[in-house]
């Protein structure tokens, strides 16, 4: 396969947007970022362009063994340069989806992708300064808005803190150091808990803590904060802004997990009308009418019949589960993972969405 220098050379206005239901992602480039991190790259596999906002998110189909997973990853490029996206990668203990990217995915593969979609950014939550912070791969959607404001708003006033293990577990860690020389008002503040032997290290130990905060961003009060790391390391960090007197409608968080299953009466005291399917749904191309029980989902009612439609977050957020709701009436609960547009065309997401009735699906 010819990885070189493409033969043509289109204009951005001659090429049509990036479309998740017609193309595919072919991996262009890999590197090597730290320990167990790589940043992969990615093209369209029919030259079309990549429309998203810096801080999104895409869900990818990993074909791992015996069955393809789906997995959910912060874009770490800017939509500045839109003829490629990247994500940066962490496989943490027990990871199967990103264990197998590290292992087996090269350049000339191509991936089947959702997206991309996501609420966490400064283009929605727009601020006249704002304050990053993160841990480990948590990193990867401030990198995609500071590329951003990099290409776009150079002056753009950022306090940026992230938080790693060890000096080597630092992402970004050269790239940073470089844009505050190209940004005049990015402030850079790495905190690490372990030394390394034989490395000089003379910024901040420890954990990210109260006393620490001011000392690293002193007018954080005043600025818009991002926050994004593992659960217990974003709860802690909302914990002591709280605890400050932020104004909390200025802090805005990334995370991703699915849905909690909705709470049914012990079947014993259920009316025998409860138990009754309030409505059918008919699943045009596997040629089956499912029953629906009353509250469950149009993903539920499928999985219970055996028929598979991809999902990933389970939450209305990632867009996997998006498919075309052909007649009938439904509810659909989401948390912003469709387009309007994709609604007013008849998509829904099945996760997220109870039938009105009898409804017919494209699955």
């Amino acid at each position: 396969m010819n990885m070189g220098v493409p033969q043509s050379y289109p204009h951005l206005d001659q090429m049509q947007p990036w479309n998740d239901r017609l193309h595919l992602l072919e991996c262009l480039s890999i590197i090597e970022e730290a320990p167990n991190v790589k940043t992969f790259t990615f093209r369209s596999d029919n030259q079309n362009w990549f429309r998203y906002e810096p801080g999104q998110f895409m869900t990818f189909e990993l074909p791992v063994q015996p069955e393809a997973v789906l997995r959910t990853y912060t874009l770490s490029s800017s939509p500045s340069r839109p003829f490629t996206i990247a994500v940066t990668v962490k496989a943490q203990e027990n990871s199967i989806g990103t264990r197998w990217m590290l292992d087996h995915l090269t350049p000339g593969m191509r991936l089947k992708a959702f997206g991309p979609l996501g609420d966490f950014s400064m283009r929605r939550h727009p601020g006249e300064k704002y304050l990053f912070i993160s841990a480990g791969s948590g990193i990867t959607p401030m990198m995609s808005m500071t590329r951003w404001m990099h290409d776009c708003a150079p002056q753009s006033d950022i306090s940026f803190v992230t938080c790693a293990r060890r000096p080597s577990d630092i992402i970004f860690r050269r790239e940073l150091e470089y844009l505050t020389n190209c940004m005049p008002n990015l402030k850079l503040s790495f905190l690490i808990k372990e030394h390394e032997m034989g490395q000089v290290w003379t910024g901040i130990r420890g954990r990210l803590e109260a006393p620490k905060l001011p000392l690293l961003s002193p007018d954080f009060k005043d600025r818009t904060i991002f926050c994004c790391g593992p659960e217990s390391f974003m709860r802690d960090v909302r914990g002591m802004l709280e605890a400050s007197g932020f104004d909390m409608a200025r802090y805005h968080q990334e995370s991703f997990g699915p849905a909690a299953e909705p709470v049914l009466p012990p079947f014993d005291v259920m009316s025998t009308d409860a138990v009754e399917a309030s409505a059918t749904i008919t699943f045009s191309m596997s040629g089956m009418d499912v029953p629906c029980m009353p509250g469950d989902t149009i993903l539920k009612a499928a999985r219970g019949a055996g028929i598979r439609i991809a999902a990933a977050c389970e939450s209305g957020l990632c867009g996997t589960c998006k498919v075309m709701k052909l007649s009938g009436k439904s509810e659909m609960d989401h948390n912003g993972g469709i387009l309007d547009e994709e609604i007013d065309e008849g998509f829904v997401l099945a996760c997220c969405t109870k039938p009105l009735g009898n409804v017919e699906i494209e699955a």
